[in-house]
C-alpha cells in the first residue's frame, strides 16, 4: 500500500490577515497556494485556513470561474439512464432499503451491491411521502435512484444545468437556483432539502442558508454532504488532498465552522455522519506524483495504467472505513436542524 508522504506542516504556507467568511477572524490565518488537478490545468489558486473556525476557503474566487466546470467533461452532468427487467426490480429495492431502512429483499442486495450515498437519507428518517429538494443536483443522479425506488415528492434545481430535465419517471430538474424558489406553506414547503457536494461551490453560503431556513418545515432537516479539513486526508496531504480540488471548491469546512456557520443561521447542527472512501487516499497521492484526475495513467480513467494494484484499493477502502468510525475521514454529512 502506498503511504501519504506530505503533510500540512510541509506545504506551502504563510500567515494571512484575510478575514474568514465564516467567523470574521482575521488573526493567524493561513495561506496556501492550491493547484487545479482535477482537469490537468495546474493553475495555481490561493486559500486561507481560518486559524479559529478551522475552515479552508478561497481568497478569491476567478473571474472565469465557469470555465473550469466544462460540460463535456463534469461528471455531474451526464444523464441517467435507469436499469429495466430484473436487474431494475433489484436495484430499485436495494435503492428502498439503502434510503429508508426498509425492505428485506433490498437488505441483502445492499450488503452485497450498496449504494454508498443513499443510507445517508436514514438519518434524516424521510419516508417515500416527504417533500425532499436537491439543491445543485446537475442531472440528478441520487434523486433518480430515488424516483425509481418509490419516493413520490422529489425536485431537483441547478442553476448551470443547459435546460430544465424531465425523466420518464417523472422526474423533474429545473435550472434555477434556491433563491429561484417561492413560499407555498407559510410554516415551510420541504421536510428535506440536500445538498449533495454542492455546497462547497457556493460562495454565499449565508445567503444560501437563510433561503433553506425559510423553506424547510419546523423540525425539517437540510443534509449537506462535503468534504471537511477535519480529517486524515487533509493533515496528509495538504494541498495535495484530492477534495480541495481548487478552484471549484470555494469552502472546506471543518466542524467547528460548520457549527458556527449553523448557529449564527439559527439551524441545530444535529448530527455528523463521516462516509469518505478511498479516492481520498488514491486521488490524493496521484497529486503528489503530478497525475491529474484526467490524465491517461489516472485510476479513475485507466486503472490497469494506474500506479494501484487492486490490494492497492482493497487497503484503501479499508483504510477510509477505519477514518469514518474514528471521525477523521475526508468527507461527511453534515445535519442541519430546523426548531420546532
Amino acid at each position: 500500500m502506498t503511504e501519504a508522504t506530505s503533510a500540512i506542516s510541509n506545504t506551502q504556507a504563510s500567515t494571512s490577515t484575510t478575514i474568514c467568511r465564516i467567523c470574521e477572524n482575521s488573526e493567524h490565518n493561513v495561506d496556501y497556494e492550491v493547484r487545479e488537478m482535477m482537469l490537468g490545468l495546474r493553475t495555481v489558486h490561493n486559500y486561507f485556513e481560518c486559524a479559529d473556525c478551522g475552515c479552508l476557503q478561497i481568497t478569491e474566487v476567478p473571474d472565469n470561474i465557469q470555465s473550469f466546470y466544462p460540460s463535456d467533461d463534469y461528471y455531474s452532468y451526464d444523464k441517467v439512464k435507469a436499469a429495466s427487467g430484473i436487474k431494475g426490480f433489484l436495484i430499485r429495492k436495494r435503492d428502498r432499503y439503502a434510503a429508508t431502512g426498509s425492505c428485506l429483499l433490498g437488505k441483502i442486495m445492499q450488503r452485497f451491491q450498496p449504494h454508498d450515498k443513499l443510507p445517508s437519507l436514514q438519518h434524516t428518517k424521510v419516508t417515500l411521502d416527504s417533500n425532499i429538494l436537491d439543491v445543485g443536483c446537475g442531472a440528478a443522479h441520487l434523486l433518480h435512484s430515488m424516483k425509481e425506488a418509490g419516493f413520490k415528492n422529489l425536485l431537483g434545481i441547478d442553476p448551470f444545468n443547459k435546460d430544465d430535465i424531465n425523466y420518464d419517471n417523472g422526474l423533474k430538474v429545473e435550472k434555477k437556483s434556491i433563491h429561484d424558489l417561492t413560499l407555498n406553506n407559510e410554516s415551510g414547503d420541504w421536510d428535506l432539502i440536500m445538498f449533495n457536494h454542492s455546497f462547497e461551490h457556493v460562495f454565499d453560503q449565508h445567503d444560501v442558508l437563510d433561503k433553506v431556513f425559510e423553506l424547510l418545515k419546523p423540525g425539517g432537516v437540510c443534509m449537506i454532504r462535503i468534504p471537511t479539513v477535519t480529517s486524515w486526508a487533509w493533515r496528509s496531504y495538504g494541498v495535495d488532498w484530492v477534495q480541495l480540488d481548487a478552484p471549484r471548491h470555494f469552502f472546506l469546512h471543518s466542524i467547528r465552522s460548520m457549527q458556527v456557520l449553523a448557529d449564527q443561521m439559527g439551524l441545530i447542527l444535529d448530527d455528523v455522519v463521516y462516509d469518505s472512501f478511498a479516492f481520498q487516499s488514491w486521488g490524493s497521492i496521484q497529486y503528489q506524483h503530478d497525475i491529474a484526475l484526467q490524465d491517461e495513467n489516472s485510476y479513475a480513467v485507466n486503472p490497469d495504467k494506474s500506479r494501484f494494484s487492486a490490494e492497492d484499493i482493497r487497503e484503501f477502502e479499508e483504510h477510509s472505513k477505519e477514518l469514518n468510525h474514528s471521525k477523521s475521514g475526508d468527507q461527511a454529512a453534515f445535519y442541519l436542524k430546523k426548531p420546532t
